[in-house]
């Protein structure tokens, strides 16, 4: 009896040491994970002017764009406003000298 108890006795010691290992193994997981996890937090918090950066300047680029666009819209209605004038212009004069001699015999 004394044997069989012996050995459960060194039995239960061994299972309370792999237990503690186990302990000790899933801290020093548990540890590196989140160590890997500050670090990886890190690079990211260092990324961001970098990430902010490319956003601006493709904002921009798409600014630039638009206003180009708009600019060129722009000078094309100008320019149809100006030769609309220009077609016109002689028929306005007539109209004016019509009414001006018009107002003037009456």
């Amino acid at each position: 009896m004394d044997e069989t108890l012996k050995r459960l006795l060194d039995a239960e010691t061994r299972s309370e040491q792999i237990v503690e290992e186990a302990k000790a193994k899933r801290e020093e997981i548990t540890r590196q994970a989140l160590e890997e996890a500050r670090r990886a937090e890190q690079r990211f918090g260092e990324r961001i002017p970098d990430l902010h950066g490319s956003f601006v300047e493709k904002a921009e680029g798409r600014a630039a764009q638009s206003i180009s666009e708009l600019q060129r819209r722009y000078d094309e209605r100008n320019q149809e406003l100006r030769s609309l004038a220009q077609e016109h212009e002689s028929d306005a004069i007539d109209t004016a000298l019509a009414l001006l001699l018009d107002t003037g015999k009456g």
